[in-house]
This record gives C-alpha cells, structure tokens and sequence, in this order.
C-alpha cells in the first residue's frame, strides 16, 4: 500500500514506472469505447471514494472514468452532506470509517494538512487529487503528454509562465528533480516560488531557473506552460494581482521565443483573454484537451501503483 501525494514523495524509477504504465494502458485500449473496461481489469471488484472540497471537472471526470476502465466503482462524497472533520466527527474517524468501506481515497482539499491527516489515519491509500501546495496528478499528466509529443522529457527545457507561486509550479519543480529536465520559471518577483520548495530544489540539484523576463524565461523551450492567475479559494486582490501578471501572458509573440516545435500547456480551467490568448490555446501548438484526455491515463497507473 502507497500513497501519492506528493511527486516528492516518490523515486524517480517508481514515477517513471507511472508514466510507462500509463503509456501501455492507453496503446492497448486504442479500439475500446471510452468507459470499457481494461481486459484485465485489474480494480475489479473494488471502490474509490472521491472527496471533494473544491469545484471540479477533470478530477472528478477523469478519476471516475478511470476507476471505470479499471473495472472498478466510484463513490463521490461531498464535505456538506457527510461527517468530514464537523459535529462530532473527526478526520481521524472519517479516515477509518472509509477504511471499512472502500480501497482507496481520492482527495481534493484546499489544506495540505487534511491529506497528511488522511494519509496517517487511512489503512488504504490516498491520492492527492489536488491541494494548495501541491497537484501531483495533473503535473504526473503534463510529463507524459509531453513524452507523446515530444520524445522522453530528460534534458528538455520547460517554461513556466506567470504565477511560480502555487500547486502546480511546486510540483513542476518537484518534476524537475525526479525527471531531470529543465525548468525556466518566468514570474514577477511577488510571486517567486515559495522558500521551501526552492530549499527543495537546491539540496536536490534541480536544474532551475528564476527570471523576473518572460521573453528570456521561454527562449530556447521546448514546451510553455501556464495557469489561471487568480486560483480557487485565492485570497487576493484579483485585480491587482491581474496586473501585475499581465505582461505575464502567453501569446503569439512569447511563443515565437520559444523553439520553432515547442508546445503549449495548460491545466484547465483558462481565463481565456487574461493568462493566454485564444490564438494560442486553440492553435497547432496547444496540447491543452490531449492533457485533460490524459488525466484518466496517468491516473489509472496512479492507482494500480497504489495498490500494488
């Protein structure tokens, strides 16, 4: 039993056996309808249970179809209608009452903190579908969407555009580390990438690169990548925040800068118009729906790996 928490938490050899894992489920069911199950269906017989604190489209979508193929259930549980850390009931009492119940935990949080609670409480494993410090899931995707596109991710160069800052930008450099590759981040000074991440990436010879320059952060990249500036549960001044970001976008020229054949990403959902443009999201460049597609895929290897 192992939990997936953190891309952190795991050896470069386990998160590279994720992404093979992955690539193989996706090449054998090229034939099968989308909700099908795998031939050998290897969660048959067995449930996840989906907590949901925050709003959700690919996380909620992808992690049921992907417990689907697997030949499996799901159970989507809300924090407003169950027993989840109020009344008489604590996260330690939920965590072994589902314990009893499924055999594995999916969980999306706005606090890092009920993950690590879940994770010690919990006799199955738990899997973070996303948090505020972290988004293991989507970035696990962004490497192997990256791999279809453009060959084994080792010794490329990836820019991240915007706010370095978040989830996402943590578990990049956390990617960085684990698959050896490049990572330009281009974000005003504001919203540098937090003291403990970068303290991370020091002792772990992460090959990282800080620039308050978007046009020097993109130059010689093989991919772009961005997010909405203004995140959920955000407790900014989203107005200003905006602009400060602004010069920040992804747009045609910023794409210019970057390699001839380089990509563009994007975890969803876009402030189309504020973080990219839709000429670039909709262009010949943007892997954008290739990566919500391939939620389900790495995340079907996350919970084979979990349980295995």
């Amino acid at each position: 039993m192992r939990n997936f928490i953190n891309i952190s938490d795991c050896s470069s050899k386990e998160l590279r056996a994720i992404i093979d894992e992955a690539k193989n489920r996706k090449q054998r069911r090229l034939e099968l309808n989308k909700s099908a199950s795998d031939e050998d269906k290897p969660f048959e017989g067995k449930s996840m249970a989906m907590i949901f604190e925050k709003p959700s489209t690919r996380t909620r979508m992808s992690f049921d179809i992907a417990v689907k193929q697997l030949g499996g259930s799901s159970i989507i549980l809300n924090p407003e209608s169950i027993h989840y850390g109020k009344g008489d009931e604590t996260l330690k009492d939920t965590a072994k009452v589902l314990t009893e119940y499924v055999d594995i935990v999916m969980l999306r949080t706005s606090s890092h903190k009920n993950l690590e609670e879940f994770g010690i409480h919990l006799k199955i494993p738990v899997i973070n579908g996303l948090s505020d410090m972290s988004h293991p899931c989507q970035i696990m995707s962004d490497v192997f969407t990256f791999e279809e596109s453009k060959g084994v991710i080792t010794g490329k160069t990836i820019s991240w555009i915007g706010d370095g800052n978040n989830n996402m930008s943590n578990s990049l450099i956390e990617a960085a580390g684990k698959f050896n590759f490049n990572l330009k981040i281009g974000c005003p000074k504001k919203y540098s990438p937090d003291k403990k991440i970068l303290n991370w990436a020091k002792k772990n010879k992460v090959n990282l690169t800080i620039t308050a320059k978007p046009l020097e952060a993109v130059k010689n990249s093989d991919c772009i990548m961005t997010d909405k500036w203004v995140s959920m549960n955000d407790k900014v001044n989203k107005k200003q925040k905006k602009k400060i970001l602004k010069p920040y976008q992804v747009n045609k020229k910023l794409m210019s800068k970057a390699n001839p054949d380089a990509i563009f990403m994007h975890c969803l959902p876009v402030g189309r118009g504020e973080e990219v443009t839709d000429e670039v999201i909709d262009g010949k460049q943007s892997v954008v729906w290739r990566q919500a597609l391939n939620r389900v895929h790495i995340q079907k290897s996350i919970i084979i790996w979990c349980l295995s």
